[in-house]
């Protein structure tokens, strides 16, 4: 996948996560985990789009930790609002499976970057 095909793939996650912050309901409990959802979940489109205008490649790895630790933290407010009855866990799977999806492309991304940037990082033990 392509930084282009990445950056549509992270906007699309963050809009899905705004209309299912704008389909809670009126409660204190859904509010309050409703926001910490809005921040984290637009906050991976935005931290990606910051880690693709990097300096470094330091600077890129930090960044794209920034959207690893975002985008799980997402998947951990989506868990939640289903354990707490907020929303039924059938209306967040494919939420929570393209979250995860996410997740392990940046992983992926995160290492091969490391890699790149400390080559002997790809040697390994021929044992």
């Amino acid at each position: 996948m392509n930084q282009n095909d990445f950056k549509k793939c992270t906007k699309a996650f963050a809009l899905r996560d705004i209309n299912l912050v704008e389909s809670l309901t009126d409660t204190e409990t859904a509010n309050v985990m409703g926001k910490q959802l809005l921040r984290c979940g637009t906050s991976v489109d935005a931290n990606y789009r910051a880690a693709c205008r990097g300096r470094s490649r330091a600077d890129l790895i930090s960044r794209m930790g920034i959207v690893e630790e975002e985008c799980d933290e997402s998947i951990s407010w989506m868990e939640l609002l289903i354990k707490s009855r907020q929303v039924k866990a059938s209306c967040l799977s494919d939420l929570i499976k393209e979250a995860g999806e996410l997740l392990a492309l940046v992983v992926a991304s995160i290492k091969t970057a490391r890699v790149r940037n400390n080559p002997q990082l790809a040697i390994r033990n021929p044992k």
